[in-house]
């Protein structure tokens, strides 16, 4: 049985000489019938070579804190790199994607290239994000919009260059960062007096401004939240997961009294939550983060940890109760309903285009993404079949017909009638970019006013309905349904993957077996920071979390045998 290559349609990459031999190659159809197109799938990692340039600014990066096993994995000498990119064009150009069950990483990275999600920057841990990845941020952007502004929340834009003495305000703020954080230098030519970092996080700027604005009691609460972009120095590097620079939005909120700002740490950690299970269909797991998780300068972190298709967690969102930490480095004070000067209590929190990468990597599968209707770019694709002259126009009207109304109905459609690939190919390429819908209507079809439906999420015949009639409401209740339907298979069949992988533990020795074989351990937990650590240095596990869902009783600690009044989570992470 041939193998379909399918080649990306806005790849402009290729050599000159591989262009020249593709066109002079016979079309697809005619070496391939459309019921043996496959995906061929192969993976080789992705490495993109540094450039060097004078910078019109000096921006540097903070690295001395950075451990011995870091620096070890140095990236590889230019020269394998260059080596690596023409191999991986070429099999991007092809379509290959590697199997998701023995290359779970090369599988990840193929589907981002094929599915035309997010190409690499020039610069070494940047990325591209290109229309069709951005579409998925915006849907997210779309849905927290509406619960941001529900909530009483405005927003706006805090600047991207911060001071460095800002950062330095918040001890423990600048030791979690340091690391992390991009230095601007010189501008204009010239040495800046002072170093400005480029935005890691905007506790800082924030409270210089809500400094600023907050003199009175009737100047609470304050709540804001911005859609930015920031700058981390990571050093190793996966599209969506962990660049550079990323996009996300915070939230930034001060309150008069600790309940206050406790409360809006809870309901955005919760608003976070529900956007998972009833968008994104990820079935994540809300708890409290440790000590020692903590975010660098919060009193508490509460975080949504999801399990991917690896089995690794994800941390997928994050909302801190930041106490009074800032407001007092800062001095952001109100004067109370008595007269008296008091700091501000307050929160933050934040989502990123890392959920997209956690999107990929629950719901994927072999044949590539695999997209939750209700985030999905297109809902249905529209796949309009005829093979002789005089049936093109037939179908392409009752194909018009039915977009026309889908669209009208709210419905996220794409009519597909493009001439130079033959349906197969459209078949599979649509699958690979995950749309969840696919409907094909041909000249028989036509004549009886029905048309064909296939599910994304059930491979094969098994998922693909004939018949369907074409009159419009019918039409539009049956898709609606059916994308309802996969929405909810999707959810349960992420439940069912996670919760048997999580496995309850009562000793260290049982938590060290549950990690080694790549899952995720739950057990009583009342031991110290050091032992938490060593956790971490022995099996590559952290606590991800507290759950919020806790068994009743008082149990022994899994490390120490004294008393734990509750579980918590380890697994290897992202």
């Amino acid at each position: 049985m041939g193998a379909l290559r399918l080649p990306s349609l806005t790849l402009f990459a290729a050599a000159a000489a591989t262009a020249a031999t593709a066109a002079a190659a016979p079309p697809l159809s005619s070496r391939f019938p459309a019921s043996s197109l496959l995906i061929l799938r192969r993976h080789q990692r992705r490495r993109v070579p540094r450039l060097i340039s004078k910078p019109f600014a000096s921006i540097s990066s903070e690295l001395s804190t950075r451990s011995a096993d870091e620096k070890a994995h140095s990236p590889p000498p230019l020269e394998e790199e260059e080596a690596e990119n023409d191999e991986r064009r070429r099999r991007r150009q092809e379509g290959f994607i590697s199997s998701r069950s023995q290359d779970f990483n090369g599988w990840y990275l193929d589907v981002i290239a094929n599915a035309e999600l997010a190409d690499y920057g020039p610069v070494r841990g940047t990325m591209v994000i290109r229309p069709y990845g951005y579409a998925i941020w915006e849907a997210i952007q779309d849905y927290l919009n509406v619960k941001f502004k529900e909530t009483g929340h405005s927003n706006m834009y805090f600047p991207q260059f911060i001071p460095y003495s800002f950062i330095e305000k918040e001890a423990s703020h600048v030791e979690g960062f340091s690391p992390e954080l991009a230095l601007v230098t010189i501008g204009g030519g010239k040495e800046l007096e002072e170093k400005l970092v480029v935005r890691p996080t905007s506790e800082t700027i924030v409270n210089h401004m809500f400094t600023q604005w907050i003199h009175s009691h009737r100047d609470l609460p304050l709540m804001v939240n911005q859609w930015a972009n920031v700058t981390r120095w990571e050093m190793r590097t996966k599209p969506f997961v962990r660049t550079l620079e990323f996009l996300w939005q915070e939230g930034h909120t001060a309150h008069a009294t600790p309940e206050e700002a406790e409360k809006e740490a809870l309901q955005m950690i919760n608003i976070y939550e529900k956007f998972a299970y009833d968008q994104a269909a990820i079935p994540v797991i809300t708890g409290r983060k440790s000590k020692v998780e903590t975010f660098a300068g919060a009193s508490r972190t509460y975080t949504i940890e999801a399990m991917m298709g690896d089995r690794k967690a994800l941390q997928a969102g994050t909302s801190h109760n930041l106490g009074q930490n800032f407001s007092r480095a800062f001095g952001t004070q109100f004067t109370d309903e008595s007269g008296q000067r008091q700091l501000v209590w307050q929160t933050s929190w934040a989502i990123s285009t890392r959920f997209v990468g956690g999107i990929i990597m629950t719901h994927g599968d072999d044949t590539g993404l695999m997209l939750p209707p209700r985030i999905a770019p297109i809902q249905v694709v529209i796949v309009p079949i005829w093979k002789k002259a005089d049936e093109k126009s037939m179908v392409l009207n009752a194909a018009l017909s039915v977009e026309k109304e889908l669209k009208t109905s709210g419905i996220k459609v794409k009519l597909d009638d493009s001439e130079q690939r033959t349906p197969g190919w459209k078949f599979n390429f649509w699958e690979m970019k995950g749309v969840p819908v696919r409907i094909e209507i041909g000249p028989r079809d036509v004549s009886s006013g029905t048309l064909v439906i296939s599910r994304r999420d059930v491979p094969g015949k098994q998922g693909k309905v004939f018949g369907v009639s074409m009159e419009s409401s019918t039409l539009i209740a049956y898709v609606k349904d059916k994308l309802d339907e996969i929405q909810s298979s999707l959810l349960q069949k992420a439940i069912t993957f996670r919760d048997s992988n999580i496995v309850d533990v009562s000793s260290y020795s049982e938590l060290k077996e549950a990690i080694s074989q790549g899952k995720w351990a739950r057990g009583p937990w009342s031991a110290s920071d050091a032992e938490e650590l060593k956790v971490k240095v022995e099996t590559g596990a952290t606590i991800r979390c507290f759950p919020f869902e806790q068994p009743n009783g008082t149990k022994k600690c899994l490390m120490t045998g004294n008393s734990a009044e509750e579980v918590a989570i380890f697994a290897k992470s992202y």
